[in-house]
């Protein structure tokens, strides 16, 4: 091939990549509201959470693995019916934003009573059966709620607006923004298990828990609420409700949704962990190390927002997928064996340095870990709905999520078991736990999860919509939707008339 041909290729390539004109639905006050939303979805004591059920709430080792183990298996079989209820939903207000509204209030009563379980159950015993029941009682009900908001959350953000570009600019803008408050909460509650656990603060660390927990848990169920009232949907759904067999077995058939499921459940292995936080808490008696490793790259977390468009118009949706959802894996794995060598696992500072290379080095990355993967989410259902000729948001998030569920399912269980494993001790103060448990919580908080996580990366090699089918695609379907719009408006003029 001459050089000429060469570059010719080259330029039309990167034309292709360039984002082109479009047309802006989401205004100002709905931009707003979502990224509202969105940094509802973060403000919560999530990160602690196993911290929280261990040695706060205190529910024995083995209780949790047996109730994980139940609200997992209720989980994946709620799914099933719950996708199908979702899909077959067609309102004048949409097909989600009912169940938003629907979820606002027994949402919040539910995360309410999570983080104040330590007040009302105060001082009992790792395996006080009233306690155990209630606990369960939650993982059951919050799984099945949780399934039916994390649907319409999902499928909320492939309707709000029919164009792509005004997607991704939504999703950059809000992810950004985002950025600089979402982690308040968690890098408050970093903080101050330190100053309990140092005695400077001179409260119960149930007292905190449940103050910041109840607390976090009001402000975001508000903030929810607020963007469930005023978002709008507006790529119009088939008129025929799709067939739920059909649309199952149509879905099993779509390379892209099976492997980006394949890449997800393959990538959840990385969650068989037994918590950064246990290990930052135990090993380097230092709670606050989340937050002060994460502090140089933070600057690195805005300044990734400025060249992504640059590098999607050199690097194919594929590649910088692939890149930025297994970059800190491979980082992850460099800590790792930077630890083990003189015992540098237990040095606090000689860890907060590694850690906080690593946290820095990943974040230049940020953006595009959370840009992209949305984008091929919405990606995907489109392609459904491309193909097909129905969305069936509800059927494909349940085949995405299947395996990765039951995966995620198992590696909960197996993080628990891994504690027991290790011999881990509930309810020690820093430093207490054995040299030997002490080195095997930080190797199943590095070594394991990046092992893990690396396995997604497989799939992502063989998807198969580039440039050319994407704009092809994407341009058929503009052509669709305006097909289907104007008979839906001859039939209702004709209904007039009649």
């Amino acid at each position: 091939m001459s050089k000429e041909a060469t570059k010719t290729q080259v330029a039309e390539e990167k034309a292709n990549r360039q984002l082109p004109k479009s047309r802006r639905y989401v205004g100002s006050r709905e931009t707003t509201a979502y990224i509202l939303f969105d940094i509802s979805q973060s403000l919560n004591l999530g990160s602690k959470d196993a911290y929280f059920v261990t040695d706060v709430l205190v529910v024995a080792l083995k209780w949790q693995t047996i109730i994980n183990s139940i609200a997992s298996v209720w989980d994946i079989v709620n799914d099933f019916f719950l996708a199908a209820l979702v899909d077959r939903t067609n309102t004048r207000f949409g097909k989600f934003k009912p169940y938003l509204i629907m979820y606002a209030g027994p949402g919040a009563a539910l995360s309410i009573f999570y983080w104040a379980m330590p007040a009302i159950f105060p001082g009992s015993a790792a395996t006080y059966m009233p306690k155990i029941i209630a606990f369960l009682l939650f993982k059951i009900i919050n799984d099945l709620g949780g399934t039916v908001y994390n649907i319409a959350k999902t499928g909320i953000l492939a309707t709000i607006t029919p164009d792509t570009v005004d997607r991704t600019r939504l999703i950059n803008q809000t992810n950004l923004i985002s950025s600089l408050v979402e982690n308040i909460p968690k890098q408050a509650v970093t903080i101050f298990i330190d100053l309990v656990n140092n005695g400077i603060m001179k409260i119960q660390m149930s007292t905190l828990f449940v103050v910041m927990g109840v607390a976090t848990a009001a402000a975001a169920s508000a903030l929810s609420f607020y963007f469930s009232l005023i978002c709008k949907e507006r790529v119009l759904q088939s008129v025929e409700k799709p067939d739920y067999k059909k649309a199952f077995t149509s879905l099993f058939r779509s390379r892209p949704l099976m492997l980006l499921a394949l890449s997800d459940m393959l990538a959840n292995f990385g969650s068989v962990s037994t918590s950064t936080s246990l290990y930052y808490i135990n090993v380097l008696n230092f709670s606050s190390a989340e937050l002060v490793v994460g502090i140089p790259g933070m600057f690195v977390t805005y300044a990734s927002y400025t060249y992504v468009t640059k590098l999607r118009e050199h690097f194919s949706t594929k590649a910088l997928w692939i890149f930025g959802d297994h970059f800190g894996n491979i980082l992850l794995l460099l800590v790792f064996g930077f630890g083990s060598i003189n015992h540098n696992y237990n040095k606090t500072w000689t860890m907060l340095i590694a850690f906080m290379i690593r946290e820095t080095v990943w974040n230049a990355v940020y953006a595009l870990r959370k840009v992209i993967p949305t984008e091929i989410g919405n990606e995907v259902i489109d392609y459904g709905e491309w193909k097909y000729g129905y969305r069936t948001e509800g059927t494909t998030g349940l085949v995405k999520d299947l395996a990765s569920k039951i995966v995620g399912s198992i590696g909960g269980v197996l993080s628990t078991a891994l504690l027991q494993a290790i011999g881990y001790r509930q309810g020690l103060k820093p430093g207490q736990q054995s040299a030997r448990t002490e080195y095997l919580l930080f190797l199943t908080t590095t070594l394991v999860p990046a092992l893990g996580g690396l396995l997604g990366m497989i799939p992502k090699f063989f998807y198969n919509i580039d440039d050319k089918t994407r704009k092809r695609m994407y341009a058929e379907l503009a052509e669709r939707r305006s097909a289907t719009a104007k008979t839906l408006t001859d039939e209702a003029d004709n209904k007039v008339l009649d």
